[in-house]
């Protein structure tokens, strides 16, 4: 499985963006995909995560209630749909996938395919 991550750019604090993870292979539609983001100087940590069928979704405390998550298998692509954005939303935003799980997780030694990142600036 390749993933390519995309829809990152330049936003002002309370903007929306959309970003988009799209896989080859046609296993993808088997597996859990999840976000995570790196920002600058921090470690790697989970955003949210879905489960083959779109109905086992986890979110992170900071993303509950502002992001949301969901897949269009037919598509190959895993949206993360992210709102009410701030300063503290710039990171890196990268997407995983496994087929290891049947349900996402917030362990990131959890995912065997990564996307190569797509970068998120919030001004304020």
């Amino acid at each position: 499985v390749q993933l390519q991550a995309s829809g990152g750019g330049l936003v002002q604090a309370g903007d929306s963006l959309r970003l988009s993870c799209t896989g080859s292979g046609r296993t993808f539609s088997s597996t859990v995909v999840a976000w995570f983001r790196q920002a600058p100087g921090k470690e790697r940590l989970f955003v949210a995560g879905i489960n083959w069928g779109g109905t086992g979704i986890l979110y992170s405390g900071s993303s509950k209630g502002r992001y949301y998550i969901h897949r269009d298998n037919a598509k190959n692509t895993v949206y993360l749909e992210m709102n009410s954005l701030n300063p503290e939303d710039t990171a890196i935003y990268y997407c995983a996938a496994t087929s290891r799980l049947r349900w996402a997780d917030e362990n990131a030694a959890q995912y065997d395919y990564w996307g190569q990142g797509t970068l998120v600036t919030v001004s304020s």
